[in-house]
């Protein structure tokens, strides 16, 4: 059955407070809809934009009781929201996507598993629970190869490269002995992300393939189109659509892909993570198609019909890390150029203070 839509005026909650959230929040604010946020105590850009905001530590339950109340349904802005947090809320309230996806989420081991039993390509991976039991899988997955925290990773957090046996050690010191996978090391021609928005009655849509560049571990620029055949940009569509349909996933899905090459040297899709929400990737959305992607999300969890996803430009987002957000000034001259700042406090060496969209005539 087709769930009633929220009427504008409604309200929504989204866990977490940082830029994710802060666009969730102007998005829905064009759809009439109120969002209130739920974050620890912080800089919390999102809370500047909400119409309210409870700024509490995610096992208070009585803060959680009242935010509950004060919302029609719960969403969130990124993954690492405890899961218990999601579970106390889900008990009140319906959270989107579930507690069950953003477990999946939440552990590399779970994801690459899941995928996997999708019949989906993955990148040989064994799970890794200490140093000796790091020398056994080294010898199933030789050097090159790359040691991964199954939690709380990301922008090249939470991982270690191993490109001899001699550097095991120094790997499981450099993730702190936490529970990990050991993953082969791709040779890749080009990594991509598919966003693909699905609502509770089960429609849903996809924005064109996305092409990225990585520095320091950190996304740099996101492309579209981007450079792969047609048949592997439709082939990486079905693989985010199977995996938000095997979830029962309600929300953004986004899906990060490596294209490498076969025996015969024929490009192949390798599965490499998810995102359970709108992603960095994404952001060129909300400057090169009617609607962006933070848009779809609102929809989709708010009950609404999703919106047509189709690109009307060309467009490279690329991200504003640390001091480039003083060249404010300089990218807001440009043209063709949309600045987007997230008014965080502080400009830090690898945070992403905002973005730019470069903007093109489609070709």
């Amino acid at each position: 059955m087709k769930p009633e839509p929220l009427p504008p005026g409604s309200a929504i909650g989204i866990l977490g407070g940082g830029q994710l959230g802060r666009m969730l929040a102007l998005a829905a604010a064009e759809m009439g809809l109120s969002v209130h946020i739920y974050a620890p105590p912080g800089d919390n850009p999102a809370a500047d934009i909400a119409k309210d905001a409870t700024l509490a530590a995610w096992d208070d339950e009585a803060s959680l009781a009242r935010f509950a109340e004060a919302v029609e349904i719960v969403t969130y802005e990124f993954e690492n929201v405890p899961e218990a947090t999601a579970r106390f809320l889900a008990a009140r309230r319906p959270v989107h996507p579930s507690p069950d996806v953003l477990a999946v989420a939440q552990d590399r081991l779970a994801e690459k598993t899941m995928a996997g039993a999708l019949g989906i390509a993955v990148a040989p991976f064994m799970p890794v629970d200490s140093g000796a039991n790091l020398a056994v899988a080294l010898a199933r997955i030789p050097p090159p190869a790359i040691l991964k925290t199954r939690r709380l990773g990301y922008d090249g957090k939470g991982q270690a490269r191993i490109d001899r046996a001699e550097d095991a050690s120094a790997a499981w010191a450099a993730v702190g002995g936490a529970p990990s996978i050991l993953e082969a090391r791709v040779a890749f021609a080009t990594e991509i992300s598919v966003l693909v928005a699905r609502g509770a009655d089960g429609a849903m849509i996809a924005y064109d393939v996305t092409e990225n560049r990585h520095e320091g571990g950190i996304l740099h620029t996101s492309t579209v189109p981007a450079n792969v055949p047609a048949a592997i940009a439709q082939e990486a569509v079905g693989i985010a659509e199977r995996i938000a349909v095997a979830l029962d996933h309600v929300g953004v899905l986004a899906v990060e892909l490596f294209v490498a090459a076969d025996s015969a040297g024929a490009p192949r899709l390798l599965f490499n993570e998810l995102a359970p929400r709108v992603h960095n990737s994404g952001h060129w959305t909300t400057d090169a198609c009617l609607a962006s992607q933070f848009e779809q999300h609102i929809r989709a969890v708010a009950g609404w019909p999703l919106a047509d996803p189709r690109r009307h430009s060309d467009a490279t987002m690329e991200n504003l890390i640390g001091a480039d957000a003083g060249r404010w000034a300089e990218i807001a001259s440009e043209p063709g150029a949309r600045l987007h700042l997230y008014g965080k406090a502080e400009a830090r060496p690898g945070r992403k203070m905002g973005h730019v969209n470069r903007i093109r005539p489609r070709t």
